[in-house]
């Protein structure tokens, strides 16, 4: 998306839509359903991985590439999704995206071996990639100003709640089906939220701008760096960093990613435009992220191992042990989002991180032979707070960075660091808590491996906090551009004493021109 490009929200002809109305409920639910079927997907799998890997007989390595190949292609691809859909209108990539991802989903249930699978996740991940930065984007332009914060809290409760939901869904589904279920289930949610896309979601783009089209360099170097440096990270583990294989993978994913910073910066359309990052908020929520969300992927891919292969819980039993997280965050996320607009984001995005950390840390000293009452409920307990806390915030903190007409490319960026953030706890924490890909999952060096990663973890989500405490702003409130709908460029904006605010370096609302 070029820093040229104004956004618009809905169709000019179309009022905003507002949260308590019939017609924002079914959008909402739309976007929800569908953003939150690839969330699902990100987390569903762990708690099916022991029988992945007993099934089709992969080993820790193999079944990092079933979690990872799917994280790839989604935090490579997602803000070429977020470019898509602010160029050719985010209703129809969103719809072609839901599309995709339940032909992908449908491949990944009936693949034959682990090799079919990893491929099928790819594919599944790139389908993702279209509908998840189009989502908020939707929310973003479509929702009128004072409905817009409760709003992004519902869209990002939910998907929070539909990624803690995922183990327990995961888990019946391998104890009563089979795990191949795992990923039929989403291929319903999938044609169910193009349905009501296509019924209740208003059209929004970008203005055109002549000669824009999709970065697909920029694509294909970082998809090609991210998926070298997840091999290198996935592997070091267990053949060295001196291993010509390993050694090649990490330093010619270094250059493709170098090489990509090279042509952001010289392209007319960047997929990634580097100007965003001269916003101070912008770079801290992106960064916070990324931690925050390694600590939460960490737990994800660790936990429901740990659980079945250690302590010998059923499936079911595994993904019900995170349940209680995910009742406080669809009770309280609304709640939270609505404070965090009201106070500003910078103490829940700094007290909720580290509140998470304290949760794994309660976790990490799980062993055979505990109860779950005494020594897993009260760090569920705890994480599901901490998460509660700031997630919802930091959405609102990501999007008030940015003006309007950039809402594509900051959720778009957003996503992508959180994707990454998920890729790099099932890549890189492996091997930093001392596991090779052919470690055996189990009772010994995997339970040893456990504990020191959920430490790691704790550390990372208490710098996420230091973060955000020394980069997100206090209370500042939000103000929409003032303009009939949201579909419509703003191409003037109150002044700053008239409580208008800056974005980068041009006022909120002002066009995208005047930031460069």
């Amino acid at each position: 998306m070029s820093a040229e490009s104004q956004s618009a929200g809905a169709a000019p002809d179309r009022e905003p839509l507002r949260y308590a109305s019939a017609r924002g409920r079914w959008a909402l639910a739309a976007v929800i359903l569908g953003s939150g079927a690839a969330f699902l997907e990100s987390s569903v799998v762990s708690v099916a991985l022991p029988e992945i890997g007993r099934d089709l007989d992969l080993e820790l390595g193999g079944l990092q590439w079933v979690m990872n190949a799917y994280l790839l292609t989604l935090s490579a691809l997602i803000i070429t999704g977020g470019s898509l859909g602010d160029l050719y209108g985010r209703r129809i990539v969103f719809v072609s995206g839901l599309i995709a991802f339940a032909a992908t989903s449908l491949l990944c249930a009936l693949a034959p071996s682990g090799e079919v699978l990893i491929g099928a996740r790819i594919l599944q991940g790139v389908a993702a990639a279209l509908l998840v930065p189009t989502s908020l984007a939707i929310v973003e332009a479509s929702f009128a100003e004072e409905d817009r914060g409760r709003a992004i809290g519902a869209w990002a409760g939910w998907s929070g709640v539909s990624s803690l939901i995922g183990p327990f869904v995961g888990g019946w589904l391998v104890d009563a089906a089979s795990w191949r279920w795992v990923f039929a289930i989403v291929v319903i949610a999938a044609i169910g939220a193009a349905w009501l896309a296509g019924r209740h979601l208003p059209e929004s783009r970008a203005r055109p701008v002549a000669g824009r089209r999709p970065d697909w360099v920029g694509s294909v170097l970082v998809s090609l760096g991210l998926a070298a440096i997840t091999y290198a990270l996935v592997e070091v583990g267990g053949r060295g960093l001196g291993d010509p294989v390993v050694a090649v993978a990490a330093v010619g994913g270094i250059l493709l990613l170098v090489a990509f910073l090279v042509v952001e910066h010289r392209v007319a359309d960047p997929m990634l435009p580097l100007a965003i990052f001269r916003s101070r908020q912008f770079s801290g929520a992106n960064a916070a992220t990324l931690a925050n969300y390694l600590a939460i992927g960490a737990l994800f891919f660790f936990l429901s191992l740990q659980l079945q292969d250690v302590l010998g819980y059923s499936a079911l039993a595994a993904g019900a042990a995170s349940f209680p997280a995910t009742l406080i965050m669809l009770t309280f996320s609304p709640q939270a989002g609505k404070l965090g607009q009201r106070f500003g984001p910078r103490i829940p995005m700094t007290v909720g991180p580290l509140v998470l950390g304290a949760g794994l840390i309660l976790l990490s000293g799980i062993e055979r032979g505990d109860a779950y009452l005494e020594s897993i409920l009260p760090g569920v307990i705890v994480f599901g707070i901490g998460m509660t806390i700031f997630v919802a915030p930091l959405t609102t903190a990501v999007l008030a960075a940015l003006p309007d007409e950039r809402a594509g490319i900051a959720s778009a960026v957003n996503n992508a660091g959180a994707r990454l953030a998920q890729l790099l706890a099932g890549a890189a924490l492996p091997a930093a808590a001392g596991l090779s890909a052919s470690t055996a999952v189990g009772p010994g060096a995997f339970s040893e491996g456990f504990q020191t990663a959920m430490l790691i973890a704790a550390a990372i989500a208490a710098l996420g906090g230091l973060i955000s405490w020394a980069t997100i702003r206090g209370r500042e409130p939000r103000r929409a551009p003032r303009h009939p709908s949201p579909s419509q460029a703003c191409t003037a904006c109150p002044p700053d004493d008239e409580g208008g605010r800056r974005g980068l370096d041009g006022p909120r609302g002002a066009p995208a021109e005047a930031l460069e």
